[in-house]
């Protein structure tokens, strides 16, 4: 690869890092949204972020003309028996993190999303070859003491926060391998799960009523919301997840769980104890070492590509 090139990728994985980083923020964010929905069933919430993402994302792919490389993926079987496996597996991780937030265990869920990227970096390792540096390697232990001082600290085993650490950590190694633009994978995902969202909300609606027509505006606004609360960092995950490599993607995701643990103790009053400060002084030492060599390779690139 000659220097120029060297350089391309780089910027694609600045792009990329740019796009992952915005949408673990906006994950970090989206408990507050959550919250104001505790009074809705998690499986109703759920088949309203499917039915809302499906509308959002196929009027996406018609207003951007994006109809052929659609319709493209939906005809490949491999590609849409790979999609339909992320469809289902995010589906099962929405749920969990919906249901986390209702039982006011936001911060299992944030020892969660410690916790995933470390199962990221062994899949990377483990499956895609990818090779991590000296200060790279201190930064995941550092990380990884961080997450089992947290993990102790609960008393029992955290079934929330493995639970939602596997199963995206599982979605981002296949979203990694799979070859699909963003906005057309995450549309037929949420297709995937349409039939099983559907055919609640009707099984409801011939029971005791869904929320949609029996509450407030608010709340109905609120749920039409949960398609653009799910498709807007979905998206920003997948194009960075294309663009950088799959370690360096594990560590970013420590943003999410930051802004979690944040919102939980500031505005949610649960209590930050020593074990919490010991665990963010550890990781974010990590993601400093980590970033710190990042930032010396690119330089070394940009040097070399002046130089030729």
């Amino acid at each position: 690869m000659s220097a120029n090139s060297e350089l391309e990728a780089g910027r694609q994985a600045m792009l990329g890092g740019i796009g992952a980083a915005s949408g673990y923020a906006f994950w970090g964010l989206t408990v507050i949204f959550y919250k104001q929905l505790t009074h809705v069933s998690p499986y109703e919430v759920l088949a309203h972020r499917s039915l809302w993402s499906v509308v959002l994302t196929v009027g996406l792919i018609f207003l951007f003309k994006r109809r052929t490389a659609f319709f493209a993926a939906l005809t490949n079987k491999r590609l849409l028996l790979t999609l339909s496996a992320t469809g289902l597996i995010i589906g099962t991780n929405w749920f969990v993190f919906i249901y986390s937030i209702n039982e006011e265990r936001v911060l299992e869920t944030s020892l969660g999303y410690y916790i995933n990227p470390l199962i990221s970096v062994l899949i990377g390792v483990a499956f895609l070859s990818e090779k991590l540096t000296r200060p790279q390697i201190a930064a995941v232990v550092l990380a990884a003491i961080g997450v089992i001082i947290m993990t102790i600290d609960f008393g029992e085993v955290p079934w929330i926060s493995l639970f939602l650490a596997v199963t995206f950590a599982i979605y981002g190694y296949l979203r990694k391998i799979t070859n699909v633009d963003p906005l057309e994978g995450l549309s037929i995902e949420v297709i995937i799960l349409l039939p099983f969202a559907i055919g609640y909300l009707a099984f409801m609606e011939s029971g005791e009523g869904t929320t949609l027509m029996h509450e407030g505006s608010w709340t109905v606004f609120l749920l039409i919301l949960a398609g653009p609360m799910t498709v807007i960092p979905l998206f920003l995950f997948n194009y960075g997840a294309q663009r950088i490599r799959l370690a360096t993607l594990g560590l970013m995701q420590y943003l999410a769980p930051t802004v979690q643990l944040v919102i939980a103790v500031w505005m949610y009053g649960e209590t930050l104890t020593d074990t919490h400060l010991v665990t963010f002084g550890l990781i974010w030492a990590g993601l400093a070492l980590f970033s710190w060599d990042t930032w010396w390779r690119e330089r070394e690139l940009r040097r070399v590509a002046r130089a030729a």
